[in-house]
């Protein structure tokens, strides 16, 4: 009878988790700024480039996601999102400038407590010292040549510094991955490990070897960097009358005086880009193709070197026979945009910046060669690989392990049906203004409710709407189309009641809430109050480009 109630007690115990012969390694890969459009496995204008053969293989092996989400494509807080497993009005992060003390950096924490070894190379850009066994880490941004990095030692964080002189980032953190495996790596623990590029982040800047990489070849152009459609956008994005086409966005051609690849380039690398922004003789056609092309070329070569690093690193795993009991997880931080409406960066709720690239790959529980168009949020991620690893996903985590749609391809009955999107970093660095939206697998509702965490610097608010079973690429503004009035008010009621599930209440920047609410229900009020604050955003704007002398 004991030894009965002894072996039934065992099994409760075992039952809930994985066993640790059952748990595979786990590799979390994370390249920055890596979107969808430059990924074989998703490209459809760069596909023929073909930039990441390794990448592709893993896809090919694996399951490969169409509707994963960042909850705020910027650096900091998508990352801030993956380490907590929290949207980012959770996690206090809700810019550049945030950070995830070490208790709270719940992922690795919660691998640890599991007996996992946790080790973390790459970039980190979370400001305070990582919670893992072994980090060797970026300052910051990081830089992509002479590449150093904060380490443990004598001294506190972060004080202990190594440089790899020379040595291009991408390298350098493939290099120190693969020498964790060889010296530090403890063969008797399973090991969660954070690999992570800073490639290919905005200004692009490759090894040499990938100077003539793509040289000679003419990369084809996204039809909207020429032209867009009237129905495209609303007051927010381009002003009253067009009034603000040149101020909202950072361009790739001279359409933003204020920023540009045009302008920027030559000036960042003065002995590559010699044209003269400002030559009158350079048409705006003539100058704008000349930056797509150079952007494009810089940002691919970064893309090839991220992808080569990773086949080293997919090598040795095979060579040592690790490859296979892995679970890898490639992502990037969020979307980025590639010329698209002429745009650069990222920021936007658009899908070509919300939308994150997300493979996993398993053999001994996924099958190879799936799709899943379910709705997939970063938050979701560590669930995910807790959930591997018979880890204890302690309720903090707002996210939710994904394991069985890996395993079976379709979704639960119960599974999320939307997805949540907010930026809050208004007019910072790319000018964008302030904005949240629901995405569903049909639908795109976005507001840009256009003001500081202050609830100042106003632009016009307004809302989009778009029907993406008929208008994937965004193009057509139906919000004030009477045909889809029921399904507008529909996605608003939807939107206000994830905003509270998701626990954005507004509580945290009170003043910016004010705003938020003012203009929810966009009367006639409202709008003709937003065709004000276009005059007087694009006044302060111009004001501002004289003074600095890019606008006479």
């Amino acid at each position: 009878m004991r030894a009965t109630l002894v072996f039934c007690l065992l099994a409760g115990l075992t039952g809930s988790r994985s066993t640790a012969a059952d748990r595979p390694n786990i590799l979390f890969i994370m390249s920055d700024d890596h979107t969808t459009q430059a990924i074989g496995a998703y490209a459809t204008l760069l596909k023929g480039l073909d930039p990441t053969p390794t990448i592709d293989s893993l896809a090919a092996e694996g399951i490969c996601f169409d509707n994963a989400f960042c909850t705020n494509s910027i650096c900091t807080p998508s990352r801030a999102c993956i380490i907590t497993g929290q949207y980012d009005h959770v996690n206090g992060v809700f810019d550049l400038g945030g950070r995830i003390e070490p208790a709270k950096q719940m992922l690795a924490v919660q691998m640890r407590k599991a007996g996992y070894q946790t080790a973390i190379v790459g970039k980190w850009h979370l400001k305070v010292e990582p919670n893992f066994d072994y980090y060797k880490v970026l300052p910051g941004q990081g830089k992509y040549f002479n590449t150093e990095f904060r380490v443990q030692g004598e001294k506190p964080w972060p004080k202990n510094v190594v440089v790899n002189k020379g040595m291009h980032s991408s390298d350098a953190i493939t290099d120190a991955t693969l020498a964790w495996f060889k010296e530090t790596r403890d063969p008797d623990k399973p090991f969660f490990l954070c690999h992570q590029y800073k490639a290919p982040h905005d200004y692009f800047e490759s090894a040499p070897r990938y100077d003539s990489y793509l040289a000679d070849v003419q990369i084809p152009e996204p039809a909207t960097l020429w032209d867009m459609p009237d129905t495209w956008g609303s007051l927010a994005t381009r002003g009253h009358n067009d009034e603000l086409v040149p101020h909202i966005g950072t361009s790739i051609g001279r359409r933003n005086p204020r920023r540009s690849y045009a302008f920027d380039l030559p000036k960042k690398f003065p002995k590559e880009f010699q044209w003269d922004y400002g030559d009158k003789d350079l048409s705006d056609y003539d100058i704008k193709r000349m930056a797509y092309q150079a952007y494009l070329k810089k940002y691919l070569r970064c893309v090839k070197g991220v992808d080569d690093n990773l086949k080293r690193l997919f090598d040795y795993l095979k060579a040592e026979g690790l490859y296979d009991n892995t679970l890898i997880v490639y992502t990037g931080d969020q979307g980025f945009w590639l010329g698209e409406r002429d745009y650069q960066d990222k920021r936007w709720a658009y899908d070509p910046s919300q939308r994150m690239p997300l493979i996993v790959r398993y053999p001994a529980a996924i099958p190879a060669g799936q799709r899943s168009d379910a709705m997939i949020e970063n938050v979701d991620f560590p669930a995910l690989m807790l959930d591997y690893a018979g880890a204890e996903i302690p309720a903090s985590v707002q996210g939710r392990s994904f394991r069985s749609i890996c395993e079976t391809g379709k979704e639960p009955a119960d599974w999320k049906q939307a997805a949540y999107y907010r930026y809050w970093m208004h007019m910072a660095h790319h000018d964008n203004p302030g904005e949240m939206a629901i995405r569903t697998k049909s639908h795109k509702l976005i507001y840009f409710y256009g003001c500081n965490y202050k609830g100042g610097d106003q632009t016009p608010p307004a809302w989009e709407l778009y029907d993406l079973s008929k208008d994937p690429q965004e193009l057509n503004n139906v919000y004030d189309d009477p045909a889809y009035a029921d399904v507008r008010d529909q996605l608003k009621q939807q939107f206000a009641e994830l905003r509270q599930q998701v626990k954005d209440d507004g509580s945290h920047y009170p003043d910016c809430e004010k705003v938020v609410q003012e203009f929810w229900d966009y009367d006639d009020a409202d709008r003709q109050k937003a065709v004000r604050l276009s005059a007087e955003f694009r006044a302060r704007r111009e004001g501002a480009l004289r003074k600095a002398g890019k606008l006479k």
